[in-house]
């Protein structure tokens, strides 16, 4: 019998560090949101201070379960306002520093749920 190692049929990331993430193999150094249902684009945002509800009411059009907000290089809380959509929507969400939003993010897909990341990559 020939065994073949699973291959993940969603996105997945792989590494990340201070300005970058890996998804796929591919380095990113910009902002971005990755979906388990099969989406990666940039994010429009490369600051948090730069951060407005619209940048957050374009995830709801996916219908994740939950988005997963990667702050940047450390824990930073956005005003509850700028969620408003993703939570009128019954759409969960967590805020995290971005290397603990990689690694949720990567748990939740694996377990097949509809989960979205929006990640500041800010740069080094």
């Amino acid at each position: 019998m020939k065994l073949q190692p699973d291959k993940p049929e969603n996105w997945s990331i792989h590494a990340y560090g201070d300005g970058w993430v890996s998804v796929n193999g591919e380095r990113h150094s910009q902002s971005l949101v990755i979906s388990s249902h099969g989406s990666l684009q940039p994010w429009d945002c490369q600051r948090f201070e730069d951060l407005k509800a619209q940048h957050f009411d374009l995830l709801a059009a996916s219908q994740p379960e939950i988005v997963l907000f990667g702050s940047g290089s450390r824990l930073r809380f956005a005003h509850p306002g700028l969620f408003r959509t993703l939570l009128d929507r019954q759409i969960g969400v967590e805020t995290m520093d971005t290397l603990a939003a990689c690694r949720t993010y990567n748990i939740l897909a694996g377990e097949g749920r509809r989960v979205v990341a929006a990640l500041l990559v800010e740069p080094v």
